[in-house]
């Protein structure tokens, strides 16, 4: 069989465009020769698109421009967008692919656009019977509100990695979090704190989705699980299987089975949850391309799951295809 030739999209215009490059390397050392031709599109901060060698290496400075894009994509037989926040993980990079008529790893426009928006994808939930954090959504120039007491989070409607997140602890925080939360979104967030046991969960599949085993977050040195506790060396513990009953522990991977579905994501996806009271799963948001280093929690639980990181990839791809496939049977 010829090798199929594959491009990494890495980089991207998002605050997590570091994540993104360090997601990208771990990927790129990790598919195998023999069954891919790997190059790199590396995008820049500035929008810019740069076609690589894929030999692992990624460029910071991208002077190629991107009506180059199409046709680097254009030569190759699918597509990883690991890309993660705005401008990779909701929707836009992956209308451009399907334009292309080109198949890529990940959920499509629609699924993605909803993800990334936590306001609109905890409202599909609710209204889906899927538990979900109270919240309210504000928008600049709105009068801060928050009907839920304190402690309370204040969060950007649409980023990821924590960026722009703040636990506010009283009325005298709730104004800076939500300067905070604007600076990144002209939508935030303001969710009730829910007291119990974070854990988080992943998911692989089209049609026949599979959850993984899940894991308990445990920050190390911090209040809760910001920025620096998830990527700071030692800055969390992650517990697969996490301590809890067995039935809970089932019944954690049926909701984030279950809230892939009702979003209509496919391929992959990372569900983060809340068990709280004991026994109770909240699903806190849906991450449609998470951390994908080989020491990312999505692939640490593929990994206690007998799915080792390559296998992972290899499963990706080939989920894509299939889509691509079935997609491709449609009249327009």
């Amino acid at each position: 069989m010829p090798r199929l030739r594959v491009a990494v999209l890495a980089g991207g215009r998002s605050s997590e465009h570091d994540i993104s490059l360090a997601s990208a390397r771990s990927v790129l050392e990790s598919l195998d020769p023999e069954r891919y031709e790997v190059v790199t599109v590396a995008i820049g901060r500035d929008g810019r698109w740069e076609l690589g060698s894929g030999d692992g290496s990624v460029a910071e400075t991208l002077p190629v421009p991107a009506a180059n894009a199409p046709a680097t994509l254009g030569s190759v037989d699918v597509v990883l967008p690991i890309l993660h926040g705005p401008f990779g993980e909701d929707g836009t990079v992956q209308g451009l692919l399907e334009l292309a008529g080109l198949p890529y790893v990940g959920a499509g426009v629609a699924a993605s656009a909803l993800c990334m928006d936590k306001d609109l994808f905890k409202k599909v939930l609710r209204d889906s019977g899927i538990p979900v954090a109270r919240h309210v959504a504000l928008r600049e120039g709105d009068s801060a509100e928050n009907p839920f007491g304190y402690p309370c989070f204040v969060k950007p409607a649409r980023l990821g990695s924590s960026v722009g997140i703040s636990k506010v602890h009283d009325e005298s925080e709730l104004e800076p979090a939500l300067e905070l939360a604007f600076r990144h979104d002209e939508k935030a967030l303001v969710e009730e704190f829910l007291d119990g046991v974070e854990v988080e969960v992943g998911v692989l599949g089209n049609r026949e989705p599979v959850a993984s085993l899940p894991g308990q977050i445990v920050p190390l040195g911090h209040e809760w699980y910001d920025y620096e506790s998830k990527y700071e060396e030692g800055g969390m513990d992650l517990l697969v299987p996490p301590p809890l009953p067995e039935q809970v522990i089932e019944d954690v991977q049926r909701v984030a089975v279950e809230a892939f579905r009702v979003t209509e994501c496919e391929g992959m996806a990372r569900v983060d949850c809340f068990v709280t009271g004991g026994d109770r799963v909240v699903v806190n948001e849906l991450n449609t391309i998470p951390g994908f280093t080989s020491t990312s929690v999505y692939a640490k639980l593929f990994e206690a799951s007998d799915v080792p990181y390559a296998e992972l990839l290899q499963r990706l791809i080939a989920l894509a295809l299939e889509r691509h496939e079935r997609r491709a049977k449609l009249q327009f």
